[in-house]
């Protein structure tokens, strides 16, 4: 990918609903401003959908459903192609809007636009793979099954990768042949407004439809009967209340929910790579609002020391900065509530007897006075029992716990009701394949951080989460299995 130069912002000319084809007013006649989690300047308009908006959509979408999933499979994937083909033509502009509008740093969304275009060209080639199976009856009747979409599916993001999220979400449903509802993040709405003009006319009327608001839509979308699937990209206590509102239609659900994971780092390692990993693992650069980011880091006791000292070289690569400036390695926190929550931990942390190995206020800086940032933080001498080691905080903080004992280090790893990712770092072969069976986490790194990979099924154990991403079972996910039988003659 090419690098993102600082230009002017080219923000979505829309900023109404976008379902059957067209840019449709909000039933309620009402607009949000959206904000600068940087600069706390208004960078653009949305309309706040409402349920009579979702009904609409709805509508839309089910009209749209039969010819979509009648559409040939590669015709279909030719289509998906194209997208992924604008999406690339745009890339710089979209990174931008997120920079802005998101607060994240625009080299990352640079990468995060990059990686939406790949997923509809990994899925535009997975149209084929979605196979039944032939089950031996004998001479006299033939037995198979088929994998048909579901209907209507709604998928609804989270705001720390807002476009990714948005673009990247709908391509496995189309690719199954479902028609789409996005719902963006309220809080960083306009990438996906964006992705509406850009698309316009590619898919038929009704196919992909994308409705702004807040809780009315989600709330709305997981409970109308019509909706087939729901999914979504969030919390623990959002993922309870959508598969709560599902269940009352048995609608299927795939949740990608919270995290609060480990890196695990054995005496036989480089001091000073267990560091540069223990910093990259805590994704500083989008302010550790991931929810695969290694927020506790379980180093052993004889290298405790000099890992410390080590991370306090590699952190400080990362300064809080202008989101829109292509220098920048460390953007804002989405929200004046998340601003709030996470300066609270940080008071939290001391209050509790963690101690303070680096950042842990506002940055000094006048040009971000206005913002919501806040610096990279480190805290050591963390004990399991300490509240920013067993809950979720979604910012820039980091804590580094002590381990010698083995059994005891895998209890207190696994003691969280979270299980999404782990990070192993170890030259043993023999304690790394145990570890990584004994750890309660969906996604596994041994040697490695933060990475995805296209193609291997990402997801949670425990709170974390149902189902599997970026992978052939994510596109499984959006069809049911039908069984023929016939009988020969």
């Amino acid at each position: 990918m090419t690098a993102i130069k600082q230009t002017a912002i080219s923000m979505p000319t829309h900023k109404d609903l976008y379902y059957n084809g067209s840019w449709q007013a909000p039933a309620g006649g009402r607009y949000l401003e959206s904000l600068s989690p940087a600069t706390s300047e208004i960078v653009g308009q949305f309309a706040d959908g409402t349920a009579e908006d979702v009904d609409a959509a709805v509508r839309s979408a089910r009209t749209a459903f039969p010819e979509w999933a009648a559409t040939a499979p590669f015709e279909r994937a030719k289509i998906l192609r194209e997208v992924a083909a604008r999406i690339r033509d745009h890339a710089e502009e979209l990174a931008l809007i997120d920079a802005a509008d998101g607060g994240n740093p625009v080299a990352e969304m640079g990468r995060d636009v990059s990686n939406a275009a790949s997923q509809f060209e990994f899925f535009a080639g997975l149209v084929t793979e979605m196979k039944g199976a032939s089950i031996p009856m004998g001479n006299n009747a033939i037995n198979f099954s088929v994998r048909q979409p579901w209907g209507v599916v709604a998928r609804i993001v989270a705001f720390n990768h807002p476009f990714m999220f948005t673009a990247a979400k709908a391509a496995a449903p189309l690719a199954a042949g479902n028609t789409v509802i996005m719902k963006p993040p309220e809080q960083a709405p306009l990438s996906a407004l964006r992705f509406a003009e850009i698309i316009d006319g590619l898919l038929p009327n009704g196919v992909l439809n994308i409705l702004t608001g807040g809780r009315d839509v989600g709330s709305a979308l997981t409970t109308h009967p019509d909706i087939a699937m729901v999914t979504l990209i969030g919390s623990v206590p959002t993922g309870r209340a959508v598969m709560r509102a599902a269940a009352e239609t048995l609608k299927p659900v795939l949740l990608e929910l919270g995290g609060k994971n480990a890196l695990i780092a054995f005496p036989d390692c480089d001091p000073d790579e267990v560091a540069r990993a223990i910093v990259a693992g805590m994704n500083f650069i989008w302010c550790g609002q991931s929810c695969g980011s290694t927020s506790r880091a379980f180093v052993h006791e004889k290298l405790h020391d000099a890992v410390l000292d080590r991370v306090k070289h590699h952190i400080a690569h990362h300064q809080p900065g202008i989101p829109t400036d292509p220098s920048t390695t460390m953007g804002a926190l989405v929200s004046e509530a998340q601003h709030r929550k996470v300066l609270d931990y940080i008071e939290i942390a001391k209050g509790e007897g963690a101690k303070l190995l680096w950042g842990g206020k506002q940055p000094d800086d006048p040009k971000l006075s206005k913002g919501y940032f806040v610096e990279p933080t480190v805290f050591h001498g963390v004990t399991q029992e300490m509240r920013i080691a067993s809950e979720e905080v979604f910012g820039p903080i980091l804590s580094i716990l002590t381990w010698s004992d083995y059994d005891s280090m895998i209890e207190q790893v696994n003691r969280v009701e979270y299980g999404l990712t782990c990070s192993i770092w170890t030259n043993d072969l023999n304690a790394a394949h145990r570890t990584a069976q004994a750890t309660q986490a969906g996604f596994v790194w041994v040697n490695e951080v933060s990475k995805h990979f296209l193609g291997t099924p990402f997801g949670g154990f425990k709170q974390s989460g149902i189902g599997r991403e970026e992978c052939l079972a994510e596109l499984l996910a959006f069809t049911q299995e039908k069984n023929i039988h016939i009988k020969l003659k």
